[in-house]
């Protein structure tokens, strides 16, 4: 599920050191985000300096960012929920479609690479802030301490260095915490608001429903790449009314064998939807595994679908409950 990183590992360029001055002079001319008490571009906004820890590394903002990049497509959506656009310099690797709602907005933005650009690409975007949804968005010469080092301040989602387990909790500090960076706790509050709502809903409809046995499908074919129970897949699936028969997997992601997924014996299988490999392959992948014929979910071909985008720690985690609730109950819901 994660990226593979491709191309050699990039060495810090003099030439683009040298270029930092005046990219932090354009930076100054553009303007930076859309603050909600209105003001212009004071030294010392109102709400900063605002301090942050994030994933061991702290930064001290003194003003909201003007250049950002963000690379992975959750993190894409969390700044383009919060209004966000139009203080980001670029963006790269989506697994799937923008939501509808963001695409216009998406639109309008530099993407610098497919996947993930190379140092000397992304310093090229000249960026002031570095917003990276896996830990494999700093690596390959994209540290955070080479960033650091060239001026660029830079935040990793919190799900890839929380204690598990993740829940919607650590959704709502993500989500806080990137608008408190960017001078908007309010549009964050607005935005927890709707989610909360949506999550509520589904809390409601399956209260009291027998727990559906799930087994998440990524990826593999020797072994089957499956959500844990440290990350917030695990919490989708007990909030859709599930009970993911891997959660005693320490991590959010790993690898198990096909014997251990037939000893489980799930009800359902959930396909992770993304990249080059069709849902429709997945599951005739599955059915015609000799491991799993006597598997309930194999037997009675049931599965449900839901895209990585959704699966992961963004703004799509309520609307990856809701569906997921949808098909493992759908009577609940007529």
């Amino acid at each position: 599920m994660r990226a593979r990183l491709r191309g050699p590992v990039s060495r810090l360029s003099r030439l683009l050191r040298l270029s930092l001055p005046a990219a932090l002079l354009f930076a100054a001319a553009c303007g930076g985000p859309a603050r909600e008490d209105g003001g212009g571009g004071a030294s010392s906004p109102p709400g900063f300096p605002v301090t942050v820890d994030n994933c061991g590394v702290e930064t001290v903002y003194e003003r909201p960012p003007r250049r950002a990049v963000t690379l992975n497509q959750h993190v894409t959506e969390i700044m383009l929920a919060l209004g966000l656009e139009k203080s980001m310099a670029g963006t790269g690797y989506l697994d799937d479609e923008v939501l509808p709602a963001y695409r216009e907005a998406y639109d309008g933005i530099d993407v610098i690479a497919d996947e993930y650009p190379s140092y000397e690409t992304l310093l090229a975007a000249e960026p002031d802030f570095v917003y990276g949804g896996f830990a494999s968005a700093f690596e390959e010469g994209r540290g955070r301490d080479a960033l650091a080092g060239a001026g660029i301040d830079s935040y990793l989602s919190l799900e890839e260095c929380a204690d598990p387990p993740v829940t919607v909790d650590l959704l709502d500090r993500e989500i806080r915490t990137v608008a408190e960076v960017f001078g908007v706790p309010r549009r964050a509050e607005k935005l927890l608001g709707e989610a909360h709502a949506t999550l509520a809903a589904v809390r409601e409809a399956v209260a009291g429903a027998e727990p559906a046995e799930v087994f998440v499908y990524d990826s593999g074919d020797k072994t089957a790449f499956t959500a844990g129970g440290a990350g917030i897949g695990n919490e989708i699936i007990r909030r859709a009314g599930g009970r993911n028969v891997f959660a005693d997997v320490g991590k959010p992601f790993g690898d198990v064998s096909f014997e251990q997924v037939a000893a489980r014996a799930p009800d359902v299988v959930v396909i992770y939807d993304y990249g080059d490999r069709s849902v429709a392959d997945k599951k005739r992948f599955l059915l015609s595994h000799p491991a799993l014929q006597d598997v309930p979910a194999i037997r009675n071909e049931r599965f449900a679908v839901l895209p990585l985008s959704a699966t992961v720690l963004g703004v799509r985690v309520p609307e990856g409950v809701d569906s997921l609730a949808r098909q493992l109950h759908p009577d609940l819901f007529r």
